[in-house]
């Protein structure tokens, strides 16, 4: 629901199935913006978040955690990993797009 939100607001989707491979994807490519999940297999989304960080050309890029998480706690440690904002699923995509646009 999240990539067909996005492509019909006319932005270019690229997806990946964990986080070991958005950030091999993320190293060998260019993004304007990332939206993570905080759970996936082989590297949750705050690993993700800290090492894509370490990456020069992802210091200021925006990162949304698109996640089930709604603690305080992770929300916490999703903006000490370097989140930019977060939004709990069930999403409502007028949200989504409108906080991407907040943040590009």
């Amino acid at each position: 629901m999240v990539s067909h939100t996005l492509k019909e607001a006319g932005y270019q989707v690229e997806t990946a199935n964990d986080g070991a491979e958005a950030l091999k994807k993320a190293k060998s490519g260019q993004y304007d913006v990332i939206i993570s999940d905080v759970n996936m297999p082989n590297m949750d989304g705050l690993e993700f978040v800290r090492q894509v960080r370490a990456v020069p050309q992802y210091k200021f890029t925006p990162i949304l955690m698109l996640t089930t998480e709604t603690s305080a706690e992770k929300k916490s440690m999703g903006k000490s990993a370097g989140a930019t904002g977060w939004i709990v699923k069930p999403f409502n995509p007028d949200t989504l797009l409108k906080t991407l646009q907040r943040v590009i």
